[in-house]
């Protein structure tokens, strides 16, 4: 473009017949990332044109306001603002990854992020189209991403809130009593699924249902006084303390964590289980000799998550190997996929990437079939159950535990860095988003939540003769 100063007419010499140029002319270019930003915008725009059919969407940023769908009594009437220009490429490149990158960063605010997920979700074929329009010039600038994009130290930030061991004192700001980090199950006495929302939640109400929850896998496990358990992934040892205090078992636990196992144990110790609990800083596929056929019942309790589709046949073969051969019993459950959007190949998203890095979500006929072919048959599939409708609340009651409990100066002491005011409201956003993200993933079937019960071949399901 012409600089101002050249707006007047051009002029010619008066001795010679030639164009002389003024001295101040200048000619500005727009910037690789401001190009890139301008394509991502009217691509997103174009996208979202088309897409959304279901619900009302506003979207402002500097060059305007833009209206999607059609607003009609009831409906999801969102409202969003492009704070950071940044937002339109985040999404162009990452669609969903990048919504969740913008908002723990501060590019975007949303008049409510429960709602931009159920639109997200209700809309979610049309935003195909995003793929598409990022497909035709992804390769032309992957390398270059980093300069078009001048996010180093956006980066960097986003980098270190993935790295983050997390801390024992966080979770005990949010978890129940118990800790337990998993989906509760809710019943009428705190008034059902949707209590908190017609009713309001009430203190205990979480704490109530993580029990119930707790019992209920050991209850499908046939536990007895004097068995002995074997659990994949200790969590904080919540369901070991029950099924040794309430049951009269004894309980050998597995966890990778070393924040885990010592919190763990101090539990067990306060609870004066120490004699019938024992918790190992072990891998599930170092499990010694001294297990072979030891174990009346298995329990795991949303830790196959981190197994991966590749290693869920090795997983039950273990699973077979340490239970004994007669009455014995293997309760699973997991966060899955509908077995339409199952896939042992699972692309980054905001859990894969800020999460659960490597994670992979089973579907549960993979976990029936690796379950029969890793027993060689000698599993029978006695019960499945779908928790969904219950984690919508679970998570809605971590998120209000959230807020209440969680404070920077006790955050400080296990994250130094986060001393820095706009690293901790980036930490902090990522924890809401978390719950919001998946909130919405099983209100909308988007994902499941199964709990499996596998008994011996021979075992008889109930007393029946």
């Amino acid at each position: 473009m012409l600089n101002a100063a050249t707006s007047s007419a051009l002029t010619f010499s008066s001795t010679k017949n030639f164009y002389r140029p003024p001295s101040s002319l200048s000619i500005v270019l727009p910037s690789p990332k401001a190009i890139l930003s301008s394509y991502a915008r009217s691509s997103v725009l174009a996208v979202l044109e088309k897409a959304v059919t279901r619900g009302y969407l506003t979207v402002t940023d500097s060059e305007g306001t833009y209206y999607f769908g059609t607003r009609s009594k009831g409906c999801n009437d969102v409202y969003i603002k492009v704070v950071n220009e940044d937002f339109w490429t985040r999404i162009l490149f990452s669609q969903d990854l990048g919504f969740s990158e913008a908002y723990m960063m501060g590019d975007v605010e949303v008049s409510s992020l429960k709602a931009v997920m159920d639109l997200w979700l209700d809309n979610e074929s049309g935003m195909i189209g995003l793929s598409s329009a990022v497909s035709r010039i992804t390769s032309a600038v992957s390398g270059f991403s980093n300069a078009f994009l001048g996010q180093t130290r956006s980066k960097a930030r986003l980098n270190a809130i993935a790295s983050y061991d997390q801390s024992n004192e966080l979770f005990k700001a949010f978890l129940s009593r118990e800790m337990m980090y998993s989906c509760a199950l809710w019943s009428d006495t705190e008034n059902g699924v949707r209590g908190d929302l017609t009713c309001g939640p009430t203190p205990g109400d979480l704490e109530a249902a993580q029990l119930r929850k707790i019992r209920h896998v050991l209850t499908a496990a046939r536990v007895k006084r004097g068995d002995r358990i074997l659990e994949f992934g200790s969590g904080w040892g919540g369901l070991a303390i029950e099924a040794a205090r309430t049951f009269g078992c004894e309980v050998d636990t597995l966890t990778l964590s070393k924040e885990q196992k010592a919190l763990a144990e101090e539990r067990v110790r306060e609870a004066g289980l120490q004699n019938s609990i024992r918790v190992h800083l072990l891998d599930y596929r170092e499990i010694p000799s001294s297990f072979e056929k030891a174990f009346d019942a298995f329990v795991s309790i949303e830790m196959l998550e981190h197994v991966g589709s590749k290693y869920y046949h090795a997983y039950f073969k273990l699973v077979d190997f340490a239970l004994k051969s007669e009455n014995a019993t293997a309760v699973v459950s997991a966060s899955t996929f509908p077995e339409s959007r199952y896939s042992g190949y699972q692309p980054e998203d905001f859990m894969r990437r800020y999460m659960w890095p490597n994670s992979c979500l089973p579907s549960a006929t993979a976990l029936i079939t690796a379950a029969n072919t890793g027993s060689e048959g000698r599993f029978t599939l006695e019960g499945v159950e779908n928790h969904s409708a219950h984690y919508p609340r679970t998570l809605r009651e971590w998120g209000r535990r959230l807020e209440a409990n969680v404070r920077q100066d006790l955050i400080v002491k296990d994250y130094p860095s986060l001393r820095d005011k706009v690293e901790y409201e980036i930490f902090k956003r990522k924890w809401q988003y978390l719950f919001a993200y998946a909130g919405a993933g099983f209100a909308k079937g988007y994902i499941t939540c199964h709990m499996l019960t596998f008994i011996r071949a021979n075992d008889c399901p109930i007393a029946c003769d």
